[in-house]
């Protein structure tokens, strides 16, 4: 598994637990992968929880904006 599969995989979880839809949480997995692409290597000691992080402030305006 790279490592861009288990953001995906586990961001995904995590946000379909925390209540967000599945399209919802697929779109805010795929901007916590584009985090992850950005951030230097130096940073990667955390760069789960911090992708997570960032998709769910992703998900709280996509839901946010729906209603």
């Amino acid at each position: 598994m790279t490592p861009e599969q288990f953001i995906e995989a586990n961001v995904k979880a995590e946000l379909i637990k925390l209540g967000f839809s599945n399209s919802v949480a697929s779109l805010a997995t795929s901007e916590a992968i584009r985090y992850y692409r950005k951030q230097p290597a130096s940073k990667r000691g955390k760069m789960i929880e911090d992708c997570l992080n960032q998709a769910k402030r992703w998900a709280k305006s996509a839901a946010k904006h729906k209603h």
